[in-house]
């Protein structure tokens, strides 16, 4: 792939800028000038003082653009090379890329009739009984079978398990043991009393995880960005794209550390930092054969696999023993499942939670909140639900603006901020402070105070994996960072959650977003950070929407007091 970039303007080298030299002949002119400088200076820095103690104290990021940007320059040039990973990165990016490589191996297939199907595989409970005691473990064991009823001697099929009693508003996911020859064991705890319905969905066939695998790594052309260059008063529109493959000139985004870059087709005689706005729409175009895109037509995505199956009853067989757990924190084990969902409420498995006091919750407290839309859904619940939190205005527009709301009388500090590129979005968003999320961490003090709250994944679905995986090792190296200088900081990583099962499968699926789900799982499980299972929480209550209804963002939130209260 062929990167032809712009040549970058070495701020080290100052040679490159010309002062012009003012030459006076008269010495009271020169005085004059020196006294007048005196005096700029004095007035300039009690402006900044003053102006520094006002944003101190909102402690708002403010972003001074720390994107470097390649730029025209009358100094002689010099070729950038591509952005690649930092060399120390690369062994852990192919140690992942590997093991899901081995978790979805090939899978072609010459006939739709060759693929799993749902109707004609077999499902069976391990040792029924008419009734179950609250607390049991229900089996049931699935052998796989084709369309033709042959069966399945390999697995690698996306399966989704959940059970639900919708009168008592109650749903737990299932735990799937794949056995990679066509069998499954699925595995429901029987959290609750009552009448409960068992549902194991065919999300996707292997063959169809096979496909989607391969056509997600094979291009990053799935989505065209459109950056607006401002020239005068004149607005100018170009492509742009994490990666071109194209002999045009172009302008590069870099993020000098990480080495993390984005990538814009240079318009004539407009200077590459004159980029100040972002739009983006979906392109027609599909790396799946024709045969393979019918695996993804809507009939054949989520098809239930326990239609004939009737609801169980589960009673209280015994006098309860309620386990005493302690309180759910920072470093809790996640498990499958991670919990279920009692009257609408949250129930993790391995903590308990408290309801907790919003105001009182967060008086005195910084909390930070970064990445996509799903994390700005918390922003809204916040001022929805606090009426003392008072919104700032930033003086931006749109939906993906930075977000500040405080609550002066409590010392409560709440913001929002978007991630930066890929950030997937119709309407136009501005790129003049977009920021590397791993750069947002480094420049922040942290103190026992301050909260982080990590999301991102929903716009990383339609690109290769290594583009996800880089940046979340990226982040993991900053939270590091930020946790030795400042171990009293609090870092929440709340996970991707699910969404619609039958749109755009190639681009946005759910698989995608599981694999990112294990990924994000598997970076961060040797650091000190809070987990927020957003994905089985989502699968538990049954929502199928990228942004979860208002009683899934509160229950999100109330773990997350439970971590800092």
């Amino acid at each position: 792939m062929t990167r032809n970039l712009e040549t970058s303007l070495d701020t080290s080298k100052l040679a490159c800028f010309r002062i012009p030299i003012m030459k006076t002949a008269v010495a009271s002119r020169r005085s004059l000038l020196v006294l007048s400088l005196i005096l700029a200076s004095l007035i300039t820095f009690t402006v900044f003082q003053n102006s520094t103690k006002i944003w101190t104290s909102f402690k708002f990021p403010i972003s001074l653009q720390l994107w470097n940007v390649t730029r025209e320059s009358s100094c002689p040039k010099a070729q950038l090379n591509p952005a690649v990973s930092p060399a120390n990165m690369e062994p852990r990016v192919k140690e992942i890329i590997g093991k899901l490589n081995q978790m979805i191996p090939p899978r072609p297939f010459t006939h739709m009739t060759t693929t799993t199907s749902a109707k004609h595989s077999r499902a069976v409970i391990l040792n029924p009984q008419d009734s179950y005691c609250k607390g049991d473990q229900l089996d049931i064991l699935l052998e796989m079978r084709d369309h033709l009823g042959h069966r399945k001697e390999y697995g690698g099929d996306f399966l989704r398990a959940r059970m639900s009693s919708p009168a008592l508003k109650a749903g737990a996911s299932g735990k799937v043991t794949d056995f990679n020859n066509g069998t499954y064991l699925v595995s429901f705890t029987l959290f609750w009393e009552g009448q409960v319905s068992l549902s194991v969905m065919l999300i996707h066939p292997s063959e169809g995880v096979s496909a989607l695998w391969r056509a997600r790594n094979q291009g990053y052309d799935r989505v065209i960005f459109t950056g607006q260059f401002l020239s005068g008063t004149t607005k100018v529109y170009s492509d742009c794209a994490l990666a071109f493959n194209s002999s045009a000139e172009l302008c590069q985004y870099l993020d000098a550390q990480d080495q993390e870059a984005f990538y814009c087709v240079k318009p004539p005689h407009i200077p590459c930092a004159a980029l100040t706005h972002m739009y983006s729409k979906n392109k027609d175009v599909s790396y799946l054969s024709k045969q393979e895109r019918s695996l993804f037509e809507r009939s054949n995505v989520g098809v239930e696999i326990l239609e004939k199956f009737k609801p169980i009853n589960v009673s209280k067989c015994k006098e309860e023993i309620v386990p005493v757990k302690e309180k759910c924190k920072p470093g809790t084990r996640l498990t499958i499942p991670s919990g279920h969902v009692w009257q609408n409420t949250w129930n993790p498995v391995s903590c308990s939670l408290a309801q907790v006091n919003m105001k009182d919750c967060l008086r005195g407290k910084f909390i930070y909140l970064i990445g996509d839309s799903t994390i700005r859904q918390w922003m809204e619940y916040f001022k929805s639900s606090i009426d003392t939190l008072k919104p700032v205005d930033l003086h931006e527009f749109g939906k993906l603006k930075h977000q500040l709301a405080v609550d002066l009388d409590r010392n409560i500090n709440i913001q929002w901020q978007k991630h930066s590129y890929p950030l997937i979005g119709s309407l136009v968003y501005s790129v003049k402070e977009m920021e590397n999320m791993a750069r947002v961490i480094d420049r922040t003090g942290g103190e026992k105070n301050t909260f982080i709250v990590i999301s991102l994944g929903q716009h990383f679905r339609p690109f290769p994996i290594n583009v996800f995986i880089r940046r979340a090792l990226n982040i993991h190296k900053a939270v590091q960072r930020l946790l030795l200088r400042s171990p009293d900081t609090v870092v929440i990583i709340k996970t991707e959650n699910t969404r619609e099962m039958h749109s755009d499968v190639e681009r946005f699926g759910n698989f995608h977003g599981y694999i990112q789900y294990l990924v994000i799982k598997d970076i961060f499980e040797d650091l000190h950070v809070g987990i927020i299972d957003a994905w089985d929480i989502t699968v538990a209550y049954g929502t199928n929407d990228v942004h979860p209804p208002q009683y899934v963002v509160g229950n999100e939130i109330n773990i997350f007091l439970n971590y800092i209260c």
